[in-house]
């Protein structure tokens, strides 16, 4: 999401190479009629930047619209602006009219930028004045991933007439409570600050004292300036895989010389500041009516949110759709024959993600007859099987909860101590005790993420090297007597006490290879103050023991014979998520923490447990 920017000298220089033609800025300009920095203006007079490539014909077009905070310009020399010439190309060699807009307070746009600001009717009054465009036949499908999908639920809601498809991919559960999840736009996992907008913000943020072009300037001015100028900073690069140790966590961006902007208000916010509740991102409150095609990736940030949201839209409804794929964030297309996610091949994961976006614009956008509803309604990837599965639902409608216990004779600390996941808890009352540093935390290796620079490379890694410190307690499964399908919602519950009055807790899943290799599924965290809910604290007391409902996590993977299943517990996955100083203070203005000693029971009593959602194949 970071983007480094360098400014294009030569048009000649931006190519990308589509079934052997040249496609640029001038050969779009041959095939399609272009008409770049279009002010679309708003209700409140503010004009927002838009590029518009459609095909050479006389009859009206269906549009695909695409909304950013990225710099699309195509005059530049940048994975955006090829990918922006790249997507134009598809669009109107099939037909449709291709339209990007920068966000309002974003280069050319003018106003102000705020990342969950956005004024929701920015995008109903875009919708509008394409809808009375004479190149338009009235229906509008909105594509994107990532921040160019989250704005995509919210505009859904208000049932635009023109609004007739959409296709987000890599997006966020919203704000408010979608189902289980309490994120507020992907910020926050069980009450926890996802660190990646700290990275993300630096390189998106503007300045407000940066110097802007005037307000009202002409289309024409804009077409002359984009050849060499396009509001883009240049940020210095920045170790983030050093900087985000800095601490208090609210100077992080001040502490590299950042741009100023919204960061430093957004970190002190709790979960339920209203301010969450501004602005242009989906509300739990809010009705979606629109056909929706979802894409979610199993290395993503927010994948378990992702589908719970997706769950929480298509309940009722039979036009809604959703591929989940074994991928990082929007790397959909990029599967190969032996797609490498991290360390851990997946096998062929290739889809024809054409054959489904376009096939669902067609047939919504074009009226179209075709196949598209014919599809089942969710294809997912089951990994380790590394083979594509259809549902109607999901998790698939055969999937049975299945519990398995914590069970220790104390020593569960380490890949080297004794923890265990049984069928039963225990009879005896054990608890497990790891000290918690804030000051050297356990570090993030692979995972669930996105945007953190070189912090943290995502995906699948052998964790045995993390697995042999003390301050991570291990449970291992014996080894599997047959092959087990794990698709869907992981569950969690630990019973924990501490010598803190706060700190937080963290699961990750893992899939142990015979031969020891032992690869991470999915991860979550929960802070000890929201354990009794997000609109309260309630701190932790020596010597009482809590039970903690962790955030669920999801996956689809397949545990081979003589595989074995493990949890890692401990309290931090840094840079993931902040670290927890334990003081029970702000935490976001704080530069030294204590040291917390924390237990993990499992007994009858309190019977701390994961529980996985095992696909029952024909037959058993």
């Amino acid at each position: 999401m970071i983007k480094y920017i360098s400014f294009l000298v030569c048009l000649l220089t931006l190519l990308m190479e589509i079934n052997g033609q040249e496609i640029n800025l001038a050969y779009m300009q041959e095939i399609a009629i272009v008409d770049q920095k279009v002010m679309m203006p708003m209700r409140d007079g503010i004009r927002l930047a838009t590029d518009i490539y459609r095909p050479k014909t006389d009859d009206p077009v269906p549009i695909i619209f695409s909304r950013t905070p990225y710099n699309f310009n195509t005059w530049r020399d940048g994975e955006e602006s090829t990918r922006t010439l790249q997507r134009a190309y598809e669009a109107v060699k099939r037909g449709y009219a291709y339209v990007v807009q920068n966000e309002r307070g974003r280069f050319f746009s003018e106003g102000e930028w705020d990342i969950l600001g956005t004024p929701l009717t920015d995008g109903y009054d875009a919708f509008q004045w394409m809808a009375d465009q004479s190149w338009s036949n009235g229906k509008i499908g909105t594509l994107g991933c990532s921040s160019t999908a989250e704005w995509q639920m919210a505009v859904a809601a208000l049932d635009h007439p023109s609004h007739a498809a959409m296709v987000p991919q890599g997006f966020g559960a919203g704000v408010g409570t979608v189902g289980r999840f309490y994120e507020q736009g992907n910020w926050y996992r069980g009450g926890a600050e996802q660190m990646l907008f700290f990275a993300w913000l630096y390189g998106v943020q503007h300045d407000p004292k940066a110097p802007r072009l005037e307000q009202g300037i002409s289309q024409e001015d804009l077409l002359r300036l984009q050849r060499f100028y396009d509001m883009a900073p240049e940020y210095p690069r920045v170790d983030w895989s050093e900087k985000l140790w800095h601490l208090p966590v609210q100077d992080l961006i001040k502490n590299v010389n950042g741009p100023q902007g919204i960061f430093e208000e957004m970190i002190t916010r709790k979960p339920n500041d209203p301010k969450w509740f501004e602005g242009g991102l989906y509300h739990e409150d809010m009705e979606i009516e629109i056909p929706g095609y979802w894409f979610v990736s199993w290395y993503d940030v927010s994948t378990a949110p992702n589908i719970e949201l997706y769950n929480h839209v298509s309940k009722g409804r039979d036009d809604q759709y959703l591929v989940i794929a074994p991928t990082l964030h929007c790397r959909y297309t990029r599967a190969t024959e032996n797609t490498i996610v991290g360390e851990r091949s997946v096998g062929d994961a290739r889809l024809d993600y054409d054959e489904l976006v376009y096939g669902w614009f067609d047939y919504w956008l074009k009226d179209q007859s075709n196949a598209i509803l014919q599809k089942p309604k969710v294809h997912y990837y089951l990994m380790g099987k590394n083979i594509w599965k259809t549902s109607e639902v999901f998790p698939p409608a055969a999937a049975e909860m299945t519990t398995y216990f914590l069970d220790s004779e104390g020593d569960a600390n380490s890949l080297f101590g004794g923890g265990k996941l049984v069928g039963e808890a225990p009879d005896d009352n054990q608890a497990d005790e790891f000290v918690y540093d804030p000051m050297n935390p356990v570090t993030s290796y692979g995972g669930n993420v996105c945007c953190t620079g070189n912090a943290i490379e995502g995906g699948a890694f052998d964790q045995r090297q993390m697995e042999t410190r003390n301050d991570i307690l291990v449970y291992t499964s014996e080894p599997l007597s047959k092959g087990m399908e794990v698709s869907g919602f992981i569950e969690s519950t630990l019973y924990v006490s501490s010598d803190a009055r706060d700190t937080d807790f963290t699961i990750k899943l893992i899939d142990v290879y015979p031969d020891g290799t032992a690869y991470n599924l999915d991860e979550t965290i929960q802070r000890a103050r929201y354990r009794e809910g997000y609109d309260q604290e309630v701190f932790m007391e020596d010597g009482e023991v809590y039970k903690i409902e962790m955030s669920p996590m999801s996956t689809s993977n397949y545990f081979e014979k003589g595989h074995r299943i493990r949890i890692e517990v401990s309290s931090s996955n840094f840079p993931r998520f902040v670290r927890n100083l334990n003081t029970g203070g702000n935490n976001y203005d704080e530069s030294e923490g204590v040291i917390a000693r924390n237990k993990i029971h499992h007994s009858k009593e309190y019977p701390s447990n994961i529980t996985l959602p095992i696909v029952k194949e024909e037959g058993e």
